[in-house]
């Protein structure tokens, strides 16, 4: 069976995309449920309830270097969710819990017009400004209002065998009233984990106000960081 292609903006796109570099930052808290379930009510999805009544959302920053699609910065507001139709709960659940991509900015036009295009991920311009160094910091404005900002301390490097597995991570998205499943492949080399380690920020665009009503900010509950990230990513699966 031959491989789909997309064009986006000129350029022919054969699937699966390659992601040969990323840097990522990233941290997790634990939430309340009924916030995290109120604010991704729309996709018709269940947020994992990893302990009673507490879900998981990831906050996280990438830098794609080397990929298909260009050298951008990408911000994400990830929800963890059960996979349709299930109500599997407790720390055990989020082995088959996938992620919701809920906020997605980027700053370059050619990735917004695949990513929407082809997996209907919410994708909108963004200014980033990222400040190198220790401790790591980045803010995301959009349409000219601060949305989010994050400051990263480093954490302590973890040994490339156990990191260095390719991991497969499904992510969901909801656009245009259909969801969509996307499977990615993942290896990360050069990672650093600490307990806590990330600090948020909020400002006055509504995705903060979403940030917010979540009980942001507060103490991550673990942060990491990865030097290169491999990624790949097939044609998304109407659910």
């Amino acid at each position: 069976m031959p491989a789909s292609q997309h064009t986006i903006a000129g350029t022919v796109l054969t699937m699966p995309v390659k992601i040969r570099k990323a840097e990522q930052h990233m941290a997790m808290f634990s939430v309340k449920a009924d916030a995290a379930q109120q604010m991704i009510d729309y996709s018709g999805l269940k947020v994992c309830q990893f302990l009673p009544g507490r879900a998981i959302v990831v906050l996280m920053l990438m830098r794609y270097v080397d990929g298909d699609l260009g050298q951008y910065y990408e911000y994400g507001t990830n929800v963890m969710v059960n996979p349709p139709g299930s109500d599997a709960s407790g720390p055990r659940a989020l082995q088959s819990a996938g992620a919701f991509i809920h906020h997605l900015p980027v700053d370059q036009a050619f990735t917004l017009e695949a990513g929407t295009t082809i997996w209907g991920y919410p994708k909108v311009m963004a200014d980033f400004t990222v400040r190198e160094g220790r401790p790591f910091g980045f803010d995301v404005s959009i349409d000219g209002q601060f949305a989010v900002g994050m400051e990263f301390r480093p954490g302590l490097p973890i040994p490339s065998a156990f990191t260095s597995r390719t991991q497969e991570n499904p992510t969901y998205s909801y656009r245009d009233g259909v969801l969509r499943k996307t499977i990615g492949e993942m290896t990360l080399s050069g990672v650093r984990y600490r307990l806590g380690g990330a600090h948020v920020r909020l400002g006055d665009h509504p995705y903060a106000k979403e940030l917010a009503a979540l009980g942001l900010p507060k103490r991550a509950m673990v942060s990491a960081s990865a030097e290169n990230v491999e990624m790949s990513f097939g044609d998304a699966q109407e659910v």
